[in-house]
């Protein structure tokens, strides 16, 4: 398919990636799924090789491509197989580091943006906590300015890469209740007084260390300060939209790959003499998938598109990531069904598609969540 938002060198890029991925990660998929791991040297591979930093100017270490090099590098990365290692690429990449080069200082760049494009140093989001998820002006973990230090403690809940990062970008209560009172923090793992309370066993992403953290009295220099103090609430809400965007772009991807390997299915698989594809109930019902599918990736490409003219685009993410999410756990779901029994056993990679697909709709922001911001938006109340 000839999308115009993709020139050559996107394509080039995406032909090496793609080459990266079902060379060096594909095989090793179902390995590190029943492991509930990867190596951790799968970063640094990645960083020496500049899949991680592709988007990034050239002087904090990436490739000082556009924004078009993270929506391939989306929709190639769903060819692993895991979307457990996957999400934990993608929060290095694409959620926890952007917001560094976009407000960090040189040395905060230096310290930390470069490193983790390099794969040196693993990344992590803490914004979630066990009191509020969806609710981010809620947050209560607290830090106090004392002379040139914060003190934070407090704790994180859903934090994927939470067990073996080795900082943070920390969301943190530093003024009064509500959206004013919160900053960002850079925030190193070593820092004495953090600690990993426990690793969550969850439904799906096995392969994606996902923790809960507790800081006491964890003391952080003022210099680890992303932007200005209070201001916090606003830039959330800003690297939001890009943790949103590539959510959609995977999710498009994914639901293709899912389909294009529920068409091969049916086409082998024979059922009262003919392959059951041939079915007309599950033709049309793959028609209408498809069609819906497709739509859905012209709606995020919009959205790309805007993003990466820096545009006020809010609306955009929000539709793409609502729409894309939901129709992706509907075609896993509706794909499962398709394979029959063979789609409830785990050899089939339909099963964990299913199981890993169902966090689209909640990570990054529930659908509730996106129909609440979007009414608002459209004036709806």
């Amino acid at each position: 398919m000839s999308v115009p938002f993709f020139r050559e060198e996107h394509e080039l890029f995406r032909k090496s990636f793609r080459s990266f991925v079902e060379r060096e990660l594909r095989p090793h998929s179902d390995e590190w799924e029943k492991s509930r791991s990867f190596p951790r040297e799968i970063f640094r591979r990645m960083g020496e090789l500049g899949f991680l930093g592709m988007g990034y100017p050239e002087d904090v270490g990436g490739g000082g491509g556009d924004y078009w090099f993270n929506v391939v590098y989306g929709e190639e990365l769903v060819r692993s197989g895991s979307a457990g290692l996957n999400m934990a690429l993608m929060v290095q990449s694409d959620m926890a580091t952007p917001v560094i080069g976009a407000l960090g200082t040189r040395e905060q760049k230096a310290e930390f943006l470069t490193p983790a494009l390099r794969g040196e140093r693993i990344a992590a989001l803490g914004i979630t906590e066990p009191g509020c998820g969806s609710d981010v002006a809620g947050i209560r973990t607290t830090a106090r300015r004392v002379g040139d230090e914060y003190i934070v403690n407090g704790a994180k809940t859903f934090i994927t890469n939470g067990t073996r990062a080795d900082f943070i970008t920390l969301a943190v209560r530093t003024g009064g209740e509500g959206y004013g009172g919160i900053s960002l923090l850079l925030f190193p793992t070593d820092t004495p007084g953090f600690r990993v309370t426990r690793k969550l066993e969850k439904l799906g992403n096995h392969a994606s260390d996902t923790a809960e953290l507790s800081f006491e009295d964890c003391r952080v220099p003022v210099r680890y300060l992303l932007g200005e103090e209070n201001q916090g609430f606003i830039y959330v809400m800003m690297n939001f939209q890009g943790e949103r965007l590539i959510a959609a772009v995977a999710a498009v991807a994914g639901s293709q790959q899912a389909l294009d390997e529920a068409v091969k299915y049916g086409n082998d698989r024979q059922a009262f003499g003919r392959p059951i594809m041939r079915f007309q109930v599950w033709r049309h019902e793959f028609v209408d998938l498809l069609t819906e599918l497709e739509a859905g990736r012209w709606l995020t490409y919009r959205a790309c598109d805007l993003f990466a003219q820096k545009q006020e685009c809010v609306k955009e993410i929000s539709m793409a990531k609502l729409y894309c999410g939901e129709l992706a756990v509907r075609i896993a779901d509706r794909c499962l069904q398709f394979h029959g029994g063979y789609g409830y056993m785990e050899e089939f990679p339909i099963a964990r598609r299913w199981r890993d697909t169902r966090l689209l709709t909640i990570g990054g922001g529930t659908s509730e969540i996106m129909r609440e911001l979007l009414s608002k938006r459209l004036g709806l109340g």
